[in-house]
């Protein structure tokens, strides 16, 4: 099948590389000419393993093609992806929708023939609505269906999730749209691809409301962390306790210093805010904003406490600036009011991230970087681990004590022991876990 993808960001340039390599014929579209021009050189504009090859692969195969002209692409597709950003609108938290607005206006003027355009992008409910509206507004005579066909992809594991999908979600009543949209998914299995088919609505909040409940199994498990570390308890054998409990599930019970990324913060504001303009209120979904917000900010003030509740004057390490390993990602990331913090509190403060360190400096350009976990410590009067990348959990530690200032290790996520640490003769502090033997 013919598929245009409108937009080369993250959702857009994996799922259409994937779609390729299904045997589809894919063209992005992307009105940044620059990048267009990287993705023919082979330059890929995020960091996502296995990206790159996928690409190159299919361009060769000439299964993927890009383009900044939407023009021949859409009109020759049988399906058009619309995988534009809908990042949080400023002043009130609503998603900003002029991109996708936009696109749906431009495709509508290139239509020929029977299409299926989608909305990939994560958009409130009612969005397909609208898009229906203005394509039919702009081009009376179009055949066209619009459907909802929301991603589930995670960061670092983008590829594998969109090849391996636990469902695929479709939002169409309309059968012609439940046929091109089965056969664009078909080569996900042999004999019936995991399709869920929905009204367009119920498909558009099903995103949103996936990623509020994920949001709130870590903001609960950071709750608990805080009330472990008050009575003497460990989290983790806590979210094992209950996690094993297969109503409740072991995933997204980790303690940690607080969701990021490009899709929690801003999908749950989004949430909240929708759910305000039809007179509902989502108490349980607002606290898990404001908790997270929070909690960030507090981290500092862990730190604070492991060097003896003054920073001024106290240098700091941070290993891992990301909002998640395996990503360059800086969107929403903890690091960032951790890091802010620190420097209120007069510290100097030095970073390593092993591929966020180009975007991070956008975001945080105070502080020191450093090319690698033994530079970055060398003189600090304590580390922190923010980013659990793989590269930190086999670090040298009698060469991290000899070159610190103070042997403070500060583990926000949890990834080393108590008892390898105090062995290595270092004070060791983690998220919701006691330094003390249990009784």
């Amino acid at each position: 099948m013919r598929i245009a993808m409108i937009g080369t960001g993250y959702v857009g340039l994996v799922s259409g590389a994937c779609f390729a390599d299904f045997g589809h014929q894919v063209t992005c579209v992307d009105k940044d000419a620059g990048k267009i021009e990287a993705l023919r050189r082979g330059e890929i504009p995020i960091f996502e393993p296995g990206l790159d090859a996928l690409v190159a692969s299919n361009v060769k195969a000439k299964r993927l093609d890009f383009t900044t002209d939407l023009t021949a692409p859409v009109a020759e597709a049988d399906a058009v992806f619309i995988a534009v950003g809908t990042p949080s609108r400023r002043g009130d938290g609503h998603a900003d929708l002029t991109y996708v607005y936009a696109a749906a206006r431009e495709i509508a003027s290139a239509l020929s023939g029977f299409t299926v355009v989608v909305t990939k992008s994560t958009v409130p409910v009612g969005t397909g609505d609208e898009v229906e509206r203005l394509i039919r507004e702009a081009n009376p005579s179009a055949d066209v269906v619009v459907a909802s066909n929301p991603e589930f992809l995670r960061e670092g594991a983008a590829i594998r999730d969109f090849k391996f999908p636990d469902r695929v979600v479709v939002g169409t009543s309309d059968e012609r749209g439940r046929k091109v949209l089965g056969d664009v998914y078909r080569p996900l299995s042999l004999n019936q691809a995991p399709l869920m088919f929905t009204a367009r609505r119920t498909a558009e909040l099903i995103k949103y409301a996936a990623n509020a409940f994920l949001a709130t199994k870590i903001t609960f498990i950071n709750e608990m962390a805080d009330l472990s570390e008050k009575v003497g308890a460990d989290v983790q054998e806590v979210a094992r306790g209950i996690g094993l409990d297969n109503r409740i599930g072991t995933k997204f019970l980790h303690a940690g210093p607080g969701f990021g990324g490009s899709c929690f913060p801003k999908d749950i504001r989004a949430l909240v805010k929708v759910a305000l303009d039809h007179d509902v209120q989502l108490r349980i979904v607002e606290a898990v904003l404001g908790v997270n917000d929070n909690r960030k900010r507090a981290m500092a003030r862990k730190v604070s406490n492991a060097v003896g509740g003054s920073l001024r004057g106290k240098t700091v390490a941070v290993l891992g600036l990301t909002f998640k390993p395996d990503t360059d990602d800086m969107r929403e990331a903890p690091s960032i009011p951790l890091v802010t913090g620190l420097l209120d509190m007069g510290a100097k403060v030095r970073a390593h991230d092993p591929v966020g360190m180009e975007q991070a400096r956008k975001e945080l350009p105070d502080i020191e970087y450093c090319d690698d976990p033994y530079e970055c410590v060398k003189g600090a009067d304590a580390m922190v681990l923010v980013t659990e990348w793989v590269q930190y959990r086999a670090l040298d530690w009698d060469r991290i004590k000899s070159e610190m200032a103070q042997p403070v290790v500060v583990d926000l996520r949890n990834i080393y022991r108590s008892e390898d640490m105090a062995a290595h003769g270092f004070t060791y502090e983690s998220v919701g876990r006691t330094a003390e033997p249990q009784k």
